[in-house]
């Protein structure tokens, strides 16, 4: 490098330490200023270029317009290539006319003027790209600033040294270039517009960070909106910012599900490669089997596939977070070293000091974006993994769902994801805590040379203690899993069944074994605390243990070794920087473990047999024909016998068919076969067209009425109205207090059973499909709505006239208006053809002729006698369609008939009130020509409020009444033990420092056994309260699970009925699972945590105080600016 700057008067040496080290105005050599320091702003853009351009090259986001903005970038970039040339070529200059300058004044104009030219291209290919702002080029700017603050200073104070300038051109030439790459800096900082050709973003609340700046993003500005939104008002759900596209359910699940399905091939593939392998000779199954054999699909590669590249960038964040933590050290050591030579030049430790404070605060700022980072990708996983479950669970077959139970179901989506969501901020802690121990180890090495290496023998010795306890803490959690499970599920039956246990007073009974099954869960919690508190202690002990045997084989192996401060604390500071990994190892285990459980507990879900999608056919059929079953065999499991045999059916476009049959004969089946919900033993069917279906039971969302209807479609008004009209729900609206806004309970509970199923039947008139599936829908309502409903939809005549119609059904008298009949008897077609030719028949259609006709002609008279009241018939019908799903009166009854006609007419008369003041006002009925009045708001129709979350801070009766809940005597413990631990850890440093300043004799310290013994003692009392309160906590925390699930348990099922009748099952049934679950694991670990966070803090701020009296000054600022930001 000498060589390359030259010599003689323009000429300099590379470094020279009496210039730049050791004195009181330091400056660095011109040699080093034009090379290295010049340098190092290309040396990284020309680094980050080709990975930058790779990343530009598959994240385009269209090209921005040439803004003002651009192009003044764009003429900076050109001058500062200019300037830069100017000086190369005043260098040649030079050369022609005899002053030969040094070779430095030709490389670095040239590889400046060429990395120039370099930045103005990114800056056009990055807009043609779509970046508003470049990081890559705000830190390459914010490096040439930095780099030229040093010679600006030179430059100055070197020609007020000489009274002149000894290079008027280049003096003048650089000034022009500070002042550029300034301007450069500045406009850097500004954000360019959207990209021409990107999507308008219509969304009212748009996530802020995605538009954001760099330095927006790098120090959190683009939260600072909501922070102090939330500052002046309670935070709701509706000031919640949009997610990113690439954070929303759509895109995560997908992600994940295409990943678990290519996981999925790859395992069949390798089991079709190790078939042959099978029926290989005993030779080949040596050298192949174990190639060849079959394996599962692995969940845990379908997450890492598909969140991988985020788990990189995090693991960069931490990668350079581990490493600058190990800066400070070498700096204290420094600075100890400093204060301790008294004739240092002063601006050394000030150097030192402002070293310390920037590495501090990057190395804050790369946590920061790690823990964002790392929380985004566990909020994602979180979502896959629910996602992908629930997918599962709607397309497991009949044969899985009986093993699957609905507690373990819901285990899996509730806690079992929200085990991998806690793990994911430990997960780095895999690589990282082995790279910090042996980075520590290290520089420990160097600090107290072989002595280190008990220490290291000591964490060896522990790793088997550890694995045992992990081992054992992985049993418990199998276990403890299976009891939850247990416990779901019974809480779901019991919430299934809520009227009828109310109604027979079963409460107790169903009491006894919930809490039976929660006992057996506790109990299995204490012995899994209990162990962790061991673990604990054996962590929190371990690091000190390391220091205290290392510091004692250090002294004893050589008298002439002297425990001095920078030793004594340069070691302290390394071995804190080894604590923090040691202490995270017990929760990265324990969440390890957890998780390794979930993970089999989710794949081995994941790998159940699904329902064949190509088992329907639904792309070719034989034309003319909507349905055909040739052969077809049916089954609802494979270890169950055939319910469907040897069908051969077709059935022609546009037909009206009807499927009648004894009870059990299997019409159901047939058409659960048709939409592929059973598993296809032979055979083949076809089914071409969209498909409606309308269940025997009606299935009702917990929604208005007009959702119900549209079903996710978009609303059109005259469809609407025609599917209202035909479907008889009309008067209905008008009975329902708001409209067709008016919120459906959950299962429907405020409709009656035929209005339910005429909602469903509506449900499908709307959806406007091909092909329409109706399993029996005519049995729910009245003989009244049941005619109505075939005249006006279902028949010949019906709005559905021209579609493809299948209709199970008992009702006889609508049998000759259909288009042809299959009669069903053991599971298979006995009789098919239309009905004139089945009566003629006299088999088994005839039987069932004769089995319902006593039915249908008491049917026929009931709509005789009707038709002789003086009312009109459609003006009652629906409420008597209501009625007789909640009365218990028998329309066979003549006498109790009357009754029932004249309840309906006071119900008809009351449901009137309110038109006209409390008068019984005519009833009107909606004609075809009326529409529909759709309301916006559910202004008095609903019914199921939503769940209430409370605001702002949380109040100071919630800590209480967890406190009450674990005992106050138990809390008043526990606080009592970690102050008693922060206290041993203060004397166990004021300790250590006095040990370090004891008088030498003979060049060795006096008195080292009785300080070692006591920093012995006062370290093991440390982690002796550290384990006493932590299986204090444990014994609180299990205590309040177990009041807290009580009092919950007891308070539920003691609710009214009314309560279940507004409340969705699963929201009760997310108290007994999630939130006992963060009850009972989760609150307990982050109170410990507080409590120790809180005694750090505040043994930190006595030490600095009792050693630094005026830091006090400075401390109740901060205070008060600290609660301000927390508020």
């Amino acid at each position: 490098m000498d060589t390359l700057c030259g010599s003689g008067k323009f000429g300099s040496k590379f470094w020279d330490s009496n210039l730049s080290v050791h004195t009181d105005n330091p400056d660095l050599t011109p040699c080093f200023q034009n090379s290295l320091l010049a340098w190092v702003p290309c040396i990284y853009l020309w680094v980050a270029l080709p990975c930058y351009l790779l990343y530009l090259r598959h994240h385009g986001r269209g090209y921005i317009t040439l803004s003002h903005l651009s192009r003044l970038k764009t003429v900076l970039g050109v001058l500062l290539w200019c300037v830069s040339w100017a000086d190369l070529f005043y260098s040649f200059h030079g050369l022609v006319h005899g002053r030969a300058p040094a070779p430095v004044f030709f490389v670095t104009p040239l590889v400046v003027g060429v990395t120039m030219l370099l930045a103005t291209l990114l800056i056009q290919y990055e807009r043609l790209q779509g970046v508003q702002s470049s990081g890559v080029l705000i830190i390459f700017w914010f490096l040439c600033v930095v780099c030229a603050v040093i010679p600006f200073r030179s430059k100055i104070l070197s020609a007020k040294a000489e009274g002149e300038i000894s290079d008027p051109f280049r003096f003048t030439t650089f000034y022009v270039y500070f002042a550029l790459v300034l301007c450069a800096l500045v406009l850097a900082c500004f954000r360019e517009k959207p990209p021409f050709f990107s999507a308008k973003n219509i969304d009212p609340n748009p996530y802020p960070e995605t538009s954001a700046g760099f330095l927006s993003r790098l120090f959190f500005w683009w939260f600072t909106k909501m922070a102090i939104h939330g500052y002046r008002h309670p935070l709701e759900e509706k000031d919640l910012w949009s997610l990113k596209e690439e954070d929303r359910s759509q895109m995560v699940v997908q992600q994940l599900l295409e990943a678990w399905r290519k996981q999925q091939k790859q395992t069949a593939r390798h089991k079709a490669a190790a078939a042959p392998g099978e029926i290989a000779s005993s030779e080949d199954e040596v050298l192949l089997g174990a190639r060849l054999r079959p394996r599962q699909p692995s969940f845990l590669q379908a997450l890492l596939t598909t969140f991988g590249s985020s788990l990189l960038i995090s693991t960069c964040f931490k990668l350079i977070q581990d490493l600058l933590s190990f800066i400070n050290p070498q700096l204290l050591s420094v600075l100890i070293k400093f204060i301790s030579n008294p004739t240092a030049p002063s601006w050394w430790g000030f150097l030192v000091a402002g070293l310390m404070f920037l590495c501090s605060m990057m190395q804050s700022l790369i946590l920061q974006q790690y823990y964002h980072c790392i929380f985004v990708i566990g909020l994602k996983l979180r979502t896959g993994i629910i996602g992908v479950i629930y997918r599962k669970a709607l397309v497991i077959t009949n044969s899985v769902k009986r093993a699957s139970t609905v507690g373990e179901i819901v285990n899996l989506m509730s806690v079992d994801a929200q085990r991998f969501m806690d793990l994911v901020p430990f997960l780095n802690l895999l690589w990282s805590a082995p790279l910090q121990i042996m980075l520590a180890m290290y520089f420990l090495w160097q600090n107290l040379g072989p002595s280190v290496l008990a220490g290291v023998a000591l964490m060896v010795l522990l790793i088997p203690l550890n694995g045992a306890v992990a081992v054992k803490m992985r049993a418990f959690q199998v276990e403890q899993m299976k009891l939850k499970d247990s416990r779901i599920k019974l809480m779901s039956e019991i919430l299934n069944g809520i009227k009828v246990l109310k109604l027979y007073t079963w409460e107790p009974s169903f009491l006894q074994q919930v809490e039976g099954i929660r006992l057996r869960e506790l109990q299995l919690l204490r012995k899994a605390a209990y162990l962790h508190a061991t673990s604990t202690f054996i962590w929190v002990c371990s690091p000190f243990l390391v220091t205290l045997i290392t510091l004692w084989v250090y002294v004893y192996v050589d008298p002439n070794n002297v425990l001095d401060a920078e030793k004594a604390f340069v070691s302290v500071s390394l071995f804190n920087i080894l604590r923090i990994p040691l202490n995270m190892l017990p929760q990265l285990i324990s969440n390890l473990t957890q998780a390794s459980v979930s993970l089999k507990r989710i794949q081995h879900f994941l790998s159940q047999d699904e329902l064949d999608t190509q088992c329907v056919e639904r792309k070719t059929i034989s034309p003319g024909y909507a349905i055909t079953i040739h052969s077809g065999t049916f089954t609802w499991a494979q270890d169950l016998p055939p319910t469907l045999h040897s069908l051969d059916i077709q059935v022609p476009k546009g037909a009206l068919v009807a499927v009648v049959g004894s009870v059990g004969c299997g019409k159901s089946s047939l058409v659960s076969a048709l939409l592929g919900e059973m598993e296809k033993l032979e055979g083949t069917v076809h089914v071409k067209g969209s498909v409606a279906y309308v269940p025997q039971q009606a299935w009702i969302q917990n929604c208005t009425l007009q959702e119900n209807v549209l079903f996710g479609q978009a609303l059109n008004p005259k469809r609407y109205q025609q599917a209202l009209e035909a479907c008889a729900l009309l008067d209905d609206l008008k009975m329902l207090p708001g409209g067709d806004q008016t919120e459906i309970g959950e299962k429907g509970i405020n409709l009656s059973g035929g209005q339910q199923q005429r909602v469903s039947l509506a449900r499908a008139v709307y959806s406007n499909a091909d092909i329409f599936l109706l399993d029996d829908p005519l049995s729910a309502v009245d003989s009244h709505v049941a005619k109505h409903i075939f005249d006006h939809v279902i028949g010949p005549e019906g709005v559905l006239a021209g579609k493809t119609r299948v209709l199970v059904t008992h009702s006889i008298s609508f049998l000759p208006q259909t288009d042809f009949i299959i009669v069903l008897a053991d599971g298979q077609v006995s009789e098919m053809g239309p009905y004139p030719a089945l009566l003629q028949c006299n088999g088994s259609f005839a039987n069932f002729l004769r089995n319902y006709a006593p039915d249908e002609d008491q049917e026929h008279w009931e709509d005789s006698r009707t038709a002789l009241e003086g009312v009109e018939d459609e003006e009652v019908l629906l409420v008597e369609d209501t009625l007789s799903n909640h009365t218990d009166l028998t329309d066979n009854d003549p006498v109790t008939f009357a009754v029932q006609k004249q309840f309906m007419r006071q119900l008809s008369a009351l449901s009137s009130d309110g038109e006209g003041q409390g008068q019984p006002a005519p009833r009107r009925r909606l004609g075809p020509s009326d529409k529909v009045q759709v309301t916006e708001a559910k202004a008095n129709g609903t019914l199921t409020q939503e769940e209430k979350a409370e605001t702002g801070t949380v109040e100071l009766s919630v800590f209480w009444d967890y406190a009450k809940a674990v005992g106050l005597c138990t809390m008043l413990a526990i606080c009592l033990l970690y102050a008693g631990q922060s206290a041993a850890a203060i004397g166990a440093n004021v300790w250590l420092s006095a040990w370090t300043n004891d008088a030498m004799t003979d060049s060795r310290q006096n008195n080292t056994s009785r300080r070692l013994g006591v920093y012995a003692t006062l370290g093991i009392l440390q982690g002796l309260l550290v384990m006493l309160s932590a299986m204090a906590m444990a014994v609180g925390g299990i205590q309040a699970g177990r009041v807290l699930h009580q009092a919950l348990l007891h308070n539920k099922i003691r609710s009214p009925q009314s309560f279940f009748d507004t409340t969705p099952s699963g929201r009760i049934l997310n108290r007994f699972s999630k939130d006992i679950y963060v009850i009972d694991e989760v609150l307990a670990p982050a109170i410990l945590m507080l409590l120790n966070s809180f005694f750090n803090a505040i043994s930190t701020l006595v030490v600095i105080v009792a050693s630094t009296p005026l830091f006090t000054v400075v401390i109740l600022p901060l205070a008060v600016l600290y609660t301000l930001v927390q508020s």
